[in-house]
């Protein structure tokens, strides 16, 4: 579903800025941004959208810029860019009637959902086994049944892939993404998966090794505790093998791996986050909420673990999954989805170039 034209200031701005740019180039071989970018002589707000998700936000072409604030021409492609990018999650959302959720209060929003599920979980315990809150028995299912557990997550991650997947196709069709092929894949893939153009090097930003590092731990990490649940459903479905697990099988392996990832990394870009130049800093503000309910995932999952056979299991059980509930149905209103469309920029990239 293409955005609607205009949709801001900010497309003025960006337009402005391309203007600009595509006349000095002297920042084209900072990364992708600008080859693509020559390929334009105007920036119709697909473009923007586009060159806004293509952008990795490292700040490099800001800090070379000669036009860069306090010059008259005031280019700021960073800024410029992290407000795109923020429209833009908005703009492609699905459903359109929740795509006010990126403006309002994520944090406030993800807390509230998560203690709702948290207090339905010990209400539901409560009922059925009062003193299942507080025993010293690691067995997660006496305090909420393996089936209404699959039920209640399950609706949570079939909702998040589908609202994911329906946002990702109206971007890109807007961005005339086109037909796929194997060749551009893979090649968006592999740079998608390095972090090409924080690489520290060659065709990428110089000084953002920190930053491609933090990402990498809570990419991973979040990959690894995902796969933590899909062997563990594969172990209780196919073996009849249920939780809690051994230390040394394979879901706690992954899900501790994953929950370690989760925390410093997300840790390592909240820090950097609010040390970073105002001029490249995201002033819509989604990436803290996401950050918070990732690491809390991490952090509470964790300490599950740790302490899964004492009286704190019952209760952090509760809170566990409730963050993880909340973390699910924001993913699709959440800078979560700035993966999915930097995806289909660095595909589109690669069947230009």
């Amino acid at each position: 579903m293409p955005a609607a034209e205009p949709r801001s200031a900010s497309l003025e701005e960006g337009a402005r800025i391309m203007a600009v740019c595509n006349a000095c180039r002297y920042c084209e071989g900072l990364c992708a941004v600008f080859p693509a970018m020559e390929l334009r002589t105007r920036f119709a707000v697909a473009d923007l959208d586009y060159l806004a998700n293509l952008c990795h936000g490292c700040g490099a072409c800001f800090a070379d810029c000669q036009y860069a604030p306090p010059h008259a021409f005031s280019i700021a492609v960073p800024a410029t860019f992290a407000t795109l990018r923020d429209e833009s999650y908005e703009a492609y959302a699905w459903p359109r009637a929740l795509s006010g959720l990126y403006r309002r209060n994520a944090l406030a929003v993800s807390i509230a959902i998560s203690l709702a599920v948290a207090g339905f979980v010990i209400g539901l315990a409560a009922t059925n086994t009062p003193s299942a809150l507080f025993d010293a028995d690691d067995r997660f299912y006496r305090l909420m049944p393996h089936a209404a557990m699959a039920w209640l997550f399950g609706f949570a991650f079939l909702y998040a892939i589908l609202a994911l997947s329906l946002s990702l196709r109206n971007y890109w069709r807007a961005i005339g993404g086109g037909a796929l092929n194997f060749k551009t894949v893979s090649r968006a893939l592999n740079d998608a998966a390095r972090l090409k153009y924080l690489d520290g090097g060659g065709a990428g930003c110089v000084t953002q090794d920190h930053r491609r590092l933090y990402h990498h731990l809570t990419f991973y990490g979040f990959l690894l505790c995902f796969l933590a649940t899909a062997v563990a459903t594969i172990y209780h479905y196919t073996f009849q093998w249920e939780a809690p697990y051994r230390w040394f099988d394979l879901p706690v392996l992954l899900g501790t791996a994953g929950g370690l990832g989760l925390v410093c990394g997300t840790i390592g870009l909240s820090v950097d986050r609010s040390r970073r130049d105002e001029s490249l800093k995201d002033k819509g503000g989604l990436g803290g909420p996401l950050l918070a309910l990732l690491g809390l995932t991490g952090a509470t999952g964790l300490a599950l673990l740790a302490l899964r056979a004492t009286p704190a299991l019952g209760l952090l059980l509760a809170l566990h999954l409730g963050i993880v509930f909340a973390l699910f149905v924001t993913l699709p209103y959440s800078k979560f989805v700035h993966g999915f469309f930097r995806l289909a920029s660095l595909i589109k990239f690669a069947g230009e170039h």
